[in-house]
């Protein structure tokens, strides 16, 4: 058994992700009573503080700054203080770095608190009105279109919900991809969760994806909900994964044509096929050229 944590409390407070109502008695009262709050952006939090009428020490603590944070912030905690970690808004350690921050303090010993609030993954899965019984959170996509799709490819096989987040820039050539890759999966677009102008539009990625473009450029925060795969797709997806290896050349038609940069595609496949990264490079131009 290990001691009881000594010294003061780490508070991890979860934050309105739009609705500042949804901030809960218990979330204002230790923000409230904290010797210090931490936070990603002082503005923002100050924003927030400003609202509940608190006035309470900011200090950032964002992912840039985290790392030479950590050893301050324990040196407090164990002096006996009060210390709140919040981020932007929703729940603090979910997709931010404040996991790092609670990780180094229970190793240290110290009492940690998690004060529960709202948060935009499962506010999403629940709106989206898609199964939830088994979900998985994959935060945000990459950017790159070929890095994209293989990491969807990979996300197609979970037996689950998945929920990822998008910029409203992105969601239309998000949801086409995810088409490409997932086509007559069931899905739904969530924007502006607990805001005045909150939407949830459902469909097949490929109807969404003709929506959004139509509409222009969205406002506010994205949520994808990506359905479960059905059963005859998990085992054709199975069936697919164990059938024959393909080849090198393969790899790089397979590549090219889903358009991942060459320099990006020779770097994964000489790892993958164990060979020299210059080599794959080479063979990737000659396929890109035709040759």
């Amino acid at each position: 058994m290990a001691q009881a944590p000594a010294g003061g409390t780490l508070s991890v407070v979860g934050t309105p992700i739009g609705n500042l109502e949804d901030a809960s008695p218990r979330v204002i009262r230790t923000l409230g009573e904290a010797d210090l709050v931490l936070c990603e952006d002082t503005r923002v939090t100050g924003k927030l503080m400003s609202a509940f009428g608190l006035h309470v020490r900011l200090e950032r603590c964002d992912e840039n700054v985290m790392a030479e944070k950590v050893a301050g912030v324990l040196d407090r905690l164990a002096a006996g203080e009060r210390v709140a970690f919040v981020s932007d808004a929703g729940m603090p350690g979910v997709s931010d770095p404040g996991q790092r921050l609670v990780d180094a303090a229970l190793d240290a010993g110290l009492r940690v608190e998690v004060v529960p609030g709202p948060s935009a993954v499962t506010c999403a899965l629940v709106a989206s009105g898609l199964a939830s019984e088994h979900f998985f959170f994959e935060g945000f996509l990459p950017r790159k279109g070929g890095a994209q799709r293989s990491r969807l490819e990979e996300l197609a096989a979970v037996p689950g919900t998945l929920v990822v987040y998008e910029s409203p820039r992105r969601a239309a050539e998000t949801l086409a991809r995810i088409a490409e890759v997932m086509p007559g999966r069931r899905v739904a677009l969530v924007r502006e969760l607990t805001k005045l102008h909150e939407e949830v539009v459902r469909g097949e990625a490929s109807e969404l994806a003709e929506l959004v473009a139509a509409r222009g450029e969205l406002r506010g925060e994205c949520a994808i909900v990506i359905g479960a795969p059905e059963a005859d797709e998990l085992e054709a997806r199975r069936a697919a994964a164990s059938g024959p290896e393909r080849t090198l050349e393969e790899e790089i038609a397979a590549g090219l044509a889903s358009g991942e940069p060459k320099s990006a595609l020779a770097k994964r496949l000489a790892k993958s096929f164990s060979l020299p990264r210059a080599e794959v490079y080479d063979k990737v131009v000659a396929a890109a050229a035709g040759e």
